[in-house]
């Protein structure tokens, strides 16, 4: 009898389960899914009219009185709408259509939902105003509304909402002012307004919010005055967030009421004044950022008592003094970054003891003294920044056993001694940096390097010795440089083992003997400066090969011998520099060569050509014949006139024939004008346009003009450089011309890939594997449109301000790390009023558009795709996820759906 109420109650359990919901609830839902234009990951294939939704249907959830509770479609890339007959679900508790592209407003129906709960439409682009009509919902406690396109003011109506715990209003173009009635909530534990485009105060009211514990009020948002002192009045509150958005004064004293907070983040703000000793009553303050702000001053002592704090950011302000001792004691620290400030003695000496230590930054202060012993106690330290200082003494020992060391930038300080055995061969190493120091002794000897290290920087030392032949272990670096020092001996030829070497600078050493023809084994090379040495012998034919070299410097060296005419076939090449050698003979004409000046190769007496003067006798094929003795007979200077003569008159006759015939050439043919469309203007129309003041642009295949027709039609012309009369080459000129002719599309974004003969382009515009494949397609085109894109963003020219053999892709990369949040290092200082987010997306396309091997550039259909689907900004950087439940999806940031970095973990 014990074993048949349980069967009993099974089966009851399962007859109320088979039971579909009512005819009104199932057309509610196939409604739902008729509304949906796009579900590719057919999410509604198993919502068929065959099926019993409460058992088979995804996402849907019903009761055992066979009422739809639940409907849960969220993160499956659908678009489309949501219907008003979803109000028809009478017994609906929970809604979430989070992480999709619905669009259209939100139905005011939903406000007939009377038992609802849970309404997720986050991560969306539902449009329009808060529906009024909302506010009805007595029982909703969660209303997510995060990242759309809703306008209008913050919504006041929303306070009817008096069971209300969790309410995101973030992500959205909400303009005016918070409401002071949003303090009337008696059980809101959760606000966010930020990444909107508020303006106004934030209200006092506030303060009167008894449950809140999350308070998200920045990103986007300007407000005037600061955080009001009633913030103190939050006592459960455990995150605040106020960044980037206008706050100034000081931080109030009443922020130390907050003792529950784990994390403030007030960075990116006008904050001035000290750092407020109250700020260091928070026990339970997890991560602080201050950072970008303007606060002066010393670190208070009070922040020794901040026993749990991990991250600790204070970069770009105004602080002074030392850095306290008591930094070093924090327990539970694991990011300090004090970069960009004044800060002067020297570093912690026990920085590093708690053993917890992820990510230190201290650069571009006045920091002297020695560095700490312990940075890497734990083996948990990542990166470790701190160039731009006075530091003194050796490079710690035990750096070279740090295991989880990644990035290591020490540049621009005082350190001596020799690099720490075993540094260079860290397994995670990535990046290192020790330029303009006092470094001396060898370089290291190494067995193994791992291949993730892409950069090594040791110029401006005092290295010397020679380079080994463990060179070639170096396999992933792609910046080797070493100028600066005092290396000598030959270039080893195991430095052609370096496959990923895209530059190389050993200038300013003592290096002898001849180069080495390895080199040219760098088949990724574009950067080579091998100048200032003791070079000797000739310059090996082998660099012919190395098919994308841009920049070749060769420059006072004691080289001898010809430039190898092959060199100037090498069409990747646009700056040289073989001046000061012992080099002889004829200068090369053609190709690149064509473009060169004679700064690239003066102080080589014996060097001859268009830009160094006639060659002497014998000089011009490397030889040189001895002096004739003896004069010519009487009778042989006498045929000798007879025959200059006689030719001179040949010449005048042939020379008076050709004229002619030129100028009747000239006269039946004129100027040619080759029409690919129809047109309204003549050839004497274009010719009016060649102006100097009307000179927009120059290229690798001449210059261009701005024009305008008698008809009032603006045209862009090019004009072809002067060549020698017979030259077959036209630097690219008439190919170019023939591929503008064979295109029939309306938008010119493809076609077949077309050959040319000569690289036509600018230096800065040109796709790397257009330089040395000459092939042009849609993707050499996507990367000319990513520099023009930088330009944009930079305010700067394409090559020209950033040193030899640097343009600004480069440049950008190195300024940025190619992280777009890195953009506000680059950015143009005349854009101070263009959003951050939409410079921060036109970057990120950019990005895309350079991207060194043209198979991951994207099509010019998907920039322009990209380029207009601009994501709103950001609610909240700093932050992993702010999701109403803990199962709804994790929100993005943007559309692109990129992850902030977690709030511990912030970094340059």
């Amino acid at each position: 009898m014990r074993f048949l109420l349980p069967l009993l109650l099974l089966l009851l359990h399962y007859s109320a389960a088979s039971k579909p919901p009512p005819i009104s609830e199932v057309q509610a839902l196939i409604s739902l899914k008729s509304s949906i234009t796009s579900d590719p990951q057919s999410f509604f294939s198993s919502w068929t009219t065959s099926t019993n939704p409460c058992t088979s249907w995804a996402g849907v959830t019903c009761n055992t009185h066979h009422h739809v509770t639940a409907v849960n479609i969220s993160s499956h890339n659908l678009t489309g709408t949501l219907p008003p007959s979803i109000s028809l679900l009478k017994s609906l508790t929970n809604l979430s259509l989070s992480s999709n592209q619905l669009t259209g407003p939100i139905p005011p129906q939903l406000s007939l939902l009377s038992s609802l709960q849970y309404l997720n439409l986050s991560n969306n682009l539902f449009s329009s105003t808060f529906p009024p009509q909302l506010s009805i919902l007595k029982s909703l406690q969660t209303l997510d509304l995060y990242n759309n396109n809703m306008t209008g003011p913050l919504p006041v109506t929303v306070t009817q909402i008096k069971t209300l715990r969790h309410l995101h209003l973030g992500g959205n173009y909400f303009t005016g002012t918070i409401p002071p009635e949003y303090g009337t909530f008696p059980f809101l534990e959760y606000l966010a307004v930020s990444g909107n485009e508020l303006t106004g105060i934030i209200p006092p009211e506030i303060g009167n919010l008894p449950n809140l514990q999350e308070l998200y009020i920045g990103y986007y948002n300007t407000f005037t005055g600061g955080v009001p002192p009633e913030i103190g009045n939050l006592t459960k509150l455990v995150r605040f967030d106020g960044a980037n958005c206008g706050l100034s004064g000081e931080i109030p004293p009443e922020i130390g009421k907050l003792q529950n907070l784990d994390t403030l983040f007030l960075q990116v703000n006008s904050f001035s004044g000290s750092l407020t000793t109250e700020l260091g009553y928070l026990k339970s303050l997890k991560s602080m950022d201050l950072s970008n702000n303007l606060f002066s001053g010393e670190i208070p002592s009070s922040f020794s008592e901040l026993k749990n704090l991990t991250l600790l950011n204070l970069f770009r302000n105004n602080l002074h003094g030392s850095v306290p001792e008591f930094i070093g004691e924090l327990p539970a620290l694991e990011v300090l970054q004090l970069w960009e400030n004044n800060f002067t003695g020297s570093v912690p000496q026990n920085l590093g003891t708690n053993e917890k230590l992820q990510i230190v930054d201290l650069s571009s202060n006045k920091l002297t003294g020695i560095l700490p012993p312990y940075l890497c106690s734990g083996n948990r330290l990542q990166t470790l920044i701190i160039l731009g200082n006075f530091l003194l003494g050796p490079i710690p020992d035990s750096l070279g056993e740090c295991e989880s060391l990644s990035r290591l930038r020490m540049g621009d300080n005082y350190l001596n001694g020799s690099i720490p055995k075993g540094l260079l061969t860290l397994p995670k190493l990535t990046q290192v940096e020790l330029q303009d120091n006092l470094l001396s002794g060898e370089f290291p000897q190494t067995d193994w390097v791992s291949v993730t290290l892409g950069q090594l920087s040791l110029s401006n030392n005092q290295l010397t010795g020679v380079l080994p032949a463990s060179i070639g272990n170096f396999s992933g670096v792609q910046k080797l440089l070493l100028d600066g020092n005092r290396f000598s001996g030959p270039i080893p030829p195991q430095i052609g083992q370096l496959q990923q070497l895209s530059k190389i600078d050993f200038s300013r050493n003592s290096f002898s003997g001849p180069i080495a023809k390895e080199i040219s084994q760098c088949g990724l090379l574009t950067f080579v400066d091998l100048s200032r040495n003791q070079l000797s012998g000739e310059i090996p034919t082998e660099i012919t090969g190395m098919k994308i070299l841009n920049y070749l410097n060769l420059s006072r060296n004691e080289l001898m011998g010809n430039i190898p005419a092959s060199i100037a076939s090498m069409q990747s090449l646009t700056s040289v520099d073989f001046s000061y050698n012992n080099l002889s003979g004829l200068v090369p004409e053609t190709g690149q060569f064509s473009y060169f000046n004679a700064t690239s190769f003066v102080g080589n007496p014996n060097l001859c050509g268009p830009y160094l003067g006639p060659c002497k006798t014998g000089i011009a094929n490397n030889t040189h014949q001895g002096h004739v003795k003896g004069s010519f007979s009487a009778s042989l200077k006498l045929l000798l006139v007879i025959g200059l003569l006689v030719c001179s008159i040949l010449f005048a006759i042939a020379a008076i024939f050709k004229a002619r015939s030129l100028k009747k050439a000239s006269g039946a043919r004129a100027w040619k004008l080759t029409a690919f469309q129809r047109l309204d203007f003549t050839s004497d129309d274009v010719l009016d346009c060649l102006k100097e003041d009307n000179i927009i642009g120059k290229g690798g295949a001449g210059i261009v003009y701005k024009g305008v027709m008698p008809n009032g039609d603006e045209v862009a012309v090019k004009r072809l450089p002067a060549m020698t009369r017979g030259s077959s080459h036209d630097h690219g000129f008439n190919a170019e011309i023939q591929t503008l002719g064979r295109i029939r599309h309306r938008h010119i974004d493809s076609g077949n890939s077309e050959c040319m003969s000569a690289i036509a382009g600018s230096y800065g515009y040109i796709a790397p594997e257009y330089a040395y494949t000459l092939k042009v397609d849609e993707k050499s085109d996507v990367y000319s449109f990513g520099v023009v894109l930088l330009e944009l963003v930079c305010g700067k020219k394409p090559v020209g301000e950033f040193g030899d053999g640097v343009d600004i892709v480069q440049w950008v990369r190195k300024m940025t790390d190619g992280n777009k949040e890195g953009v506000v290092k680059i950015l143009d200082p005349r854009l101070p009023t263009v959003p951050l987010h939409e410079v921060m997306h036109v970057f990120y396309v950019a990005m895309l558009c350079v991207e060194e091997q043209a198979v991951e550039r994207p099509t010019m259909r998907e920039v322009v795709q990209i380029l207009t689907e601009l994501p709103k900004p950001p609610q909240n950087p700093n932050a992993v996820t702010e999701s109403s439940s803990p199962n709804a999806a994790a929100p993005k940031d943007t559309k692109e759906n990129h992850q902030s970095p977690p709030t511990d973990l912030l970094s340059i």
